[in-house]
């Protein structure tokens, strides 16, 4: 019984630890849209050149990616998370000793290369250490953290930055980073496989990831769904200051309403899934139907460029984050009960490489579309239609599936 106490215990110091992680993770990258004015007076960007700037960072990540599977499969969980924290951290302070764009996008970049290691690992763990049904309830919790992050952020980095500059704001966010690494090194010793035997570090192999129609179940869903939430995540503060005149001391409270719905998301869908197969669905059945369901709920999300106060707007922008991160938490989920353990880290990787690709293709858009006077509409069709159309990718191509690990 202590045993079995004892590895109950171990799985929860991972959960908690990965989602403190993922909320730091999405602290950083929230920072530099939230200061978008101080920023854009500071070093005289227009909305083209701020696009540009978070393609760079797509880029960035795109290119670390190809990389970022292998690297967590080969040296698991533990030692590549706590490397990619330790240099993200130190890249999120450097961001304050930048004197020219070019030493502010050198920056960035580098946080965000080392912030690519965050959803494969987590998704690896989960599969690694995490028995079926805790693995979705954990990836729902961990999947709140980038709300979490993005809720505090608003309330917090703005006064912050007000009373004692935007450069505090990065030091104080790349600081928490090695408060976390000493607990990660500390807390996750004693953790050990639901299978008892070490995690594979060689089956990652890309020619047999890129035959596997599994791999592109998750690689097109992530694809066709990670465009919405980088566009969303990017463009939101600028949206409320643009369309309501929400100055950067105002616009705190709606983006920790859209955020906290986002959080709900992510946790009903950890609930969903459970809920589903105790009512006898099998495995395939239980999760296409949670993708469902969410991808109808976020067919509003275009009314929001028609509401009247902001208020109704974060409101329905929430419920499309809301039904995004519950869709998000399935597609993690189905990673981790479809993928070998072994390539599971490899195959996160690729999506999210599918996944900024796209997001990359929507920031540009959105510039664009915002200099020529066309506004936010053509991204916010795209949202609405864009989570069905991933739920009919993966019924084309994986009609049914059972659990790799069944």
């Amino acid at each position: 019984m202590d045993r079995i106490d004892e590895g109950a215990g171990a799985r929860r110091w991972l959960v908690a630890l990965l989602f403190v992680g993922t909320a730091l993770n999405y602290v950083d990258r929230q920072v530099l849209a939230l200061l978008k004015p101080t920023l854009e007076a500071e070093f005289g960007w227009t909305n083209q050149e701020f696009a540009h700037f978070g393609s760079a960072v797509n880029i960035a990540t795109i290119v670390a990616l190809l990389f970022v599977g292998w690297f967590v499969d080969r040296f698991g969980v533990r030692i590549a998370y706590g490397i990619a924290v330790t240099v993200w951290s130190i890249a999120g302070m450097g961001h304050a000793a930048a004197a020219s764009v070019g030493q502010f996008v050198a920056a960035r970049s580098i946080l965000a290369v080392a912030e690519s290691v965050n959803t494969p690992a987590a998704v690896k763990a989960a599969a690694t250490y995490l028995p079926l049904k805790e693995r979705s309830f954990g990836l729902g919790l961990v999947n709140t953290a980038p709300n979490i992050g993005a809720i505090l952020t608003p309330l917090l980095i703005p006064p912050l930055a007000l009373a004692f500059g935007w450069k505090a704001a990065f030091i104080v966010t790349g600081a928490l980073g090695f408060v976390w690494l000493a607990f990660w090194i500390a807390g996750t010793k004693r953790l050990v496989p639901v299978d008892a035997v070490p995690p594979s570090r060689a089956e990652a192999n890309w020619a047999a990831l890129l035959r596997d129609r599994r791999s592109w179940a998750v690689i097109g869903a992530k694809a066709l769904t990670d465009c919405v939430w980088w566009f969303l995540l990017f463009w939101t503060p600028d949206l409320f200051n643009r369309v309501f005149k929400m100055n950067q001391a105002q616009i705190g409270w709606p983006i920790a309403i859209i955020f906290t719905m986002a959080a709900a998301g992510a946790l009903s869908s950890g609930a969903l899934f459970p809920r589903l197969l105790d009512r006898g669905l099998s495995v395939d059945r239980a999760r296409k139907s949670s993708m469902l369901f969410y991808a109808l709920m976020i067919l509003p999300i275009p009314l929001a460029l028609q509401a009247q106060t902001p208020l109704v707007a974060a409101l329905l922008i929430g419920l499309a984050l809301f039904a995004h991160q519950g869709f998000s938490t399935n597609i993690f989920g189905l990673a981790a009960d479809i993928v070998p353990s072994g390539r599971v880290a490899s195959v996160m990787a690729a999506g999210a490489v599918a996944g900024n690709l796209t997001g990359l293709a929507m920031n540009e858009l959105t510039g664009w579309t915002l200099d020529n006077g066309v506004g936010y509409w053509p991204m916010f069709a795209i949202a609405a239609g864009a989570y069905l159309a991933a739920t009919l990718y993966v019924q084309l191509v994986l009609p049914v599936f059972r659990p790799a690990h069944a």
